[in-house]
């Protein structure tokens, strides 16, 4: 027994590691371009964020956010085409893109609601002049990933803005139809 139990261990041994070893080829297939064949490029982002986006409805929605942003390609870029309930506004659309790679479309020439700066240092005999001294931006960006746009529409205590006041929501969200 001592024997077959000395030659039980090393063969096992080698099985397990031929086993591990063991891979399935994987198959290559060859394909040969011809005459005949054509090559479509392949799209990158800008040419894809053409197109119509709405906003999705939300839980306990009252409809007061309905937007519909239209991306249209022009022969000197893009263009865009925002409708909410109480105005409509056409405008150039713009790419930037971050350090960090994000991209952005820039919807220029849409004056935002509110903008009252950062207010986290203000003190509070000089908070009423210096926000009147303002000037208000212009030019809304939306941040670009697949088929949706997100706003940041709004704010918080110590940077208070309001870029679209037809829509009360933080975040805008708008989906590629």
């Amino acid at each position: 027994m001592n024997f077959i139990n000395k030659l039980i261990i090393p063969i096992s041994a080698v099985l397990i590691i031929s086993a591990c070893n063991t891979k399935k080829e994987s198959e290559v297939i060859e394909t040969k371009i011809t005459k005949d064949t054509i090559v479509l490029p392949i799209k990158n982002n800008e040419e894809t964020v053409e197109g119509t986006y709405e906003t999705k409805a939300e839980e306990n929605d009252s409809g007061e956010c309905r937007l519909t942003l239209q991306i249209t390609k022009t022969k000197n870029g893009y263009s865009y085409f925002l409708k909410t309930k109480s105005r409509e506004l056409k405008g150039t659309a713009t790419f930037k893109d971050q350090k960090n790679g994000e991209k952005y479309l820039v919807l220029e020439g849409i004056k935002w609601a509110e903008y009252e700066g950062d207010i986290s240092n203000e003190e509070e005999n000089d908070s009423v002049s210096d926000s009147k001294d303002l000037e208000i931006p212009v030019g809304i960006s939306a941040s670009y990933v697949k088929d949706t746009l997100t706003i940041q529409n709004s704010g918080n205590s110590m940077n208070y803005y309001t870029k679209l006041s037809d829509c009360d929501r933080k975040y805008i969200e708008l989906i590629k139809k």
